[in-house]
């Protein structure tokens, strides 16, 4: 693949509590720069950085992030707040306690409210793979489907780990096209990003991209 094939399926990422506005504008002039999918911060600078992006990349944000565990309301409003300060995309964390209670229609019901508050926006669902069983994640798999979410993402970057491939693979067999599919967290290769790509990620989650692929150009060590 080429740098800016992988460039354009990346949300380049900052979420990081202590990021200040000067570290939030430095990647939207990356983003700018290298042409990135979008750019993914937390609620608080979304404003800012529509007005500073002024329409070049779009703004992704996330809710309930990163634990997953307020209520259905709360995530609603923050969705309706970050819709109204020019957000694009959505990446939302599951109820994950819900999942492993065996509540489902409260996990669907959670997405379902999301996707009604952002629309025809995008909205991501984030799981957090690496604290379900592959049984868990193949369920999630349909019920994301089932609440007319996007994607169907794999990781904060705030848990235990990241993005396998196992679970990219695992996802594209299950989703079978009904969804797009987002690997984030641990990326941290030129490789991982095409091998993710390969198994069928539609988009990436990652701080790291562009300064891997500029290391890649020069012909750094990663």
């Amino acid at each position: 693949m080429t740098q800016q094939e992988i460039l354009a399926k990346v949300d380049h990422t900052l979420l990081k509590p202590e990021s200040t506005w000067a570290q939030i504008k430095q990647i939207c002039d990356d983003a700018i720069e290298y042409k990135t999918a979008s750019i993914c911060i937390n609620p608080c600078y979304v404003k800012r950085a529509v007005e500073y992006l002024n329409g070049r990349v779009p703004v992704c944000t996330v809710i309930g992030f990163p634990l997953g565990a307020t209520p259905t309301a709360v995530k609603v409003f923050e969705a309706k707040q970050a819709l109204a300060d020019g957000a694009e995309e959505f990446d939302m964390v599951i109820n994950i306690g819900a999942l492993k209670d065996g509540d489902y229609e409260y996990v669907k019901q959670d997405i379902a409210a999301l996707k009604e508050a952002v629309g025809d926006h995008v909205l991501k669902v984030i799981i957090e793979t690496c604290l379900l069983t592959d049984e868990e994640k193949e369920k999630m798999c349909d019920i994301v489907v089932e609440a007319g979410a996007d994607f169907i993402k794999t990781s904060t970057g705030f848990s235990t780990a990241g993005a396998t491939f196992h679970d990219i693979e695992l996802f594209n067999r299950c989703v079978a096209g009904r969804c797009k599919i987002k690997a984030a967290g641990g990326i941290k290769s030129v490789d991982d990003m095409e091998k993710f790509i390969s198994l069928g990620a539609d988009r990436l989650g990652t701080s790291s991209a562009i300064k891997l692929l500029k290391n890649q150009e020069t012909g750094g060590a990663y």
